[in-house]
């Protein structure tokens, strides 16, 4: 316990910097609060024209598993990936390492106020569906926080890789893109996977992201059986120590130039 406190000491300190700093970033405030509670409302009109019920999924259900997907992308993702750079053009990262930090408490504390504000939104989006969108309460919430745990860390992970081949904040705007654009259309976020083709749907379902939103969905619907639950939680597992991995042996500590 006695070797875990100045750990933890280091890492609350480092995060409440990282907040001060996220918290200066108007952009990137916009980005991680409105654009995860604006987007839901986006494919409202799609959702209604698709035969959900059908399919054992309410519209309520799938508004509250796109906006945990956009929070996982905007919140977490995209403002994680401008951190990242951000910091290491401006020589922190390098500065930090000199100190009593070691890498994984860097990244880890970096992160640490865009995971929690991902997982706040989530929870104050789970329960504005739950009595605005009378979806009433998950069937399985364990299955929606398994979810939520993989999806914000994988999401964190990912950004500190694609951190690793991004030059500047600028261009993360370009680099970050091919993500955010198969997660929203592939993983389930737009729209569920089960209303895709079988063989597309299975194609799709091993998408990054894919696990976590399939988790998050099943959560709220009680639709996923045990075989598919552990299938679920084995391809995120593998996804998260595929991108671990690669961040220990490509993430960039000193400016790209």
């Amino acid at each position: 316990m006695n070797t875990r406190t100045p750990s933890l000491r280091r890492l609350r300190a480092l995060a409440r910097a990282e907040l001060a700093l996220l918290g200066r970033n108007r952009g990137v405030v916009f980005t991680a609060l409105v654009v995860p509670l604006a987007l839901p409302f986006s494919v409202r009109p799609a959702l209604d024209q698709l035969d959900l019920e059908k399919r054992g999924i309410s519209v309520g259900a799938s508004m509250f598993t796109a906006a945990v997907g956009y929070a996982f992308l905007f919140a977490v993702y995209s403002s994680l990936l401008n951190a990242y750079v951000a910091r290491r053009e401006e020589l922190v990262l390098k500065r930090l390492r000199t100190g009593e930090l070691t890498d994984t408490e860097i990244l880890t504390g970096t992160a640490l106020p865009a995971v929690t504000l991902g997982l706040a939104q989530a929870l104050v989006l789970g329960v504005g569906c739950a009595v605005l969108l009378r979806a009433g309460p998950p069937e399985a919430p364990y299955l929606t926080l398994l979810g939520l745990a993989a999806g914000l860390v994988l999401s964190a992970a990912l950004a500190a890789l694609t951190a690793s081949v991004t030059r500047t904040v600028e261009s993360g705007q370009i680099t970050g893109l091919p993500l955010v654009f198969v997660s929203m259309i592939g993983s389930g976020i737009m729209f569920p996977t089960e209303v895709m083709p079988e063989k597309l749907a299975s194609v799709c379902e091993l998408l990054p992201l894919s696990p976590a939103i399939r988790l998050v969905r099943a959560g709220w619907t009680g639709g996923l059986s045990a075989y598919e639950v552990s299938g679920a939680l084995a391809t995120a597992l593998a996804w998260t120590l595929v991108a671990v991995l690669a961040v220990r042996r490509w993430f960039r500590w000193e400016p790209r130039r």
